[in-house]
């Protein structure tokens, strides 16, 4: 991960729902991201175990960076979910999980990712699979200004 991307996802520069969800970028290179994301009571829905949207968010997140990493500083690429499909495997209330994205397939403007959610015992609590659409100007591995 360069450094202007660990900037981003350790510091307050989390834009809007990124940072309401307040994960943390442990990796992030060419066709795999890792976030990991330690469960707060906001993240829960109302029987008390995590939120199955906060799932599908954070799935989300980590399998478009997958398609979208950016190794020059200051720059970044962008992606927009075209489709996203969620299978819920498990549940946790309390501890970290971690998010895993891979890019899978794709061409210069459309790709594939799969995801997987664990909790920190291992278990699965979800996986994930979509389809992202690179923004323009972000197709070229040095994507666009920060």
């Amino acid at each position: 991960m360069n450094e202007e991307n660990r900037h981003i996802a350790h510091g307050q520069d989390l834009p809007g729902f990124h940072s309401l969800l307040g994960y943390r970028q442990v990796s992030w290179e060419e066709n795999e991201a890792v976030i990991e994301l330690e469960l707060r009571p906001a993240h829960r829905n109302l029987g008390g175990v995590i939120h199955g949207g906060v799932l599908t968010s954070l799935l989300d997140i980590a399998m478009a960076q997958a398609g979208t990493y950016c190794p020059f500083p200051g720059r970044m690429r962008k992606a927009v979910t075209l489709s996203l499909t969620t299978t819920f495997t498990g549940q946790c209330s309390e501890g970290v999980i971690r998010v895993t994205g891979r890019k899978r397939a794709g061409g210069r403007r459309i790709f594939n990712s799969t995801g997987e959610v664990h909790d920190d015992k291992g278990n699965l609590l979800a996986i994930g699979e979509g389809t992202f659409r690179i923004r323009s100007g972000s197709d070229k591995p040095e994507g666009v200004p920060i």
